[in-house]
């Protein structure tokens, strides 16, 4: 479904003559990252309360961790246990749900000047224009936006795996390209 969104939004946009460019978001340890404050913040704000939001709250709170290092000739080395606030257990079923909750306001923050798509831990920010010149204000206002979304959300972007596509199509001039690249980094 995610596939089939970015694309027709794509298609429709190029048909309308319009130029079209996508930034193509990779979070580091995305699962690891979640703010267990933060996504019980969210998931009040979505209305997830009594019960439902006291079971939530109860399977993230008081989780420990440790790091067990085991070598060759069988010796362990292993940290001590500490407690987890960040992080969403992976291979559960719940991982993936809470994570999503944790991104589902994402979209709204940049709704006003680029098209979002959000599947798992990926994000497609999709960015049209009819002016060259604007085109390439909104795809840098549009990168400053989620960089400040997901540094408020204590998540971090990758920016050596998140990537900048232009779109065109075969009757597309190479003038009426931005004919530059979109800075992904020291935002």
């Amino acid at each position: 479904m995610a596939t089939y969104a970015s694309l027709n939004n794509i298609q429709l946009s190029l048909d309308k003559k319009r130029l079209v460019g996508g930034i193509f978001c990779d979070l580091q340890k995305a699962f690891d990252c979640v703010n267990h404050d933060i996504l019980l913040e969210k998931m009040k704000y979505y209305g997830i309360t009594g019960t439902a939001y006291k079971l939530m709250q109860s399977y993230l709170s008081n989780r420990y961790q440790k790091t067990v290092i085991k070598e060759k000739n069988s010796n362990k080395l292993s940290s001590s246990w500490k407690i987890t606030k960040d992080g969403v257990p992976q291979g559960s079923v719940l991982g993936p749900l809470l994570f999503l909750i944790y991104i589902n306001d994402l979209p709204a923050s940049i709704s006003k000047i680029a098209k979002s798509i959000i599947f798992a831990d990926d994000a497609s920010i999709i960015v049209t224009n009819d002016n060259k010149i604007d085109f390439r204000h909104t795809l840098h206002l549009a990168m400053t936006e989620i960089s400040n979304w997901f540094q408020c959300n204590r998540l971090t972007l990758n920016y050596d795996k998140t990537h900048f596509l232009q779109f065109l199509t075969k009757k597309t001039k190479l003038n009426a390209t931005t004919n530059s690249h979109l800075k992904l980094s020291n935002y």
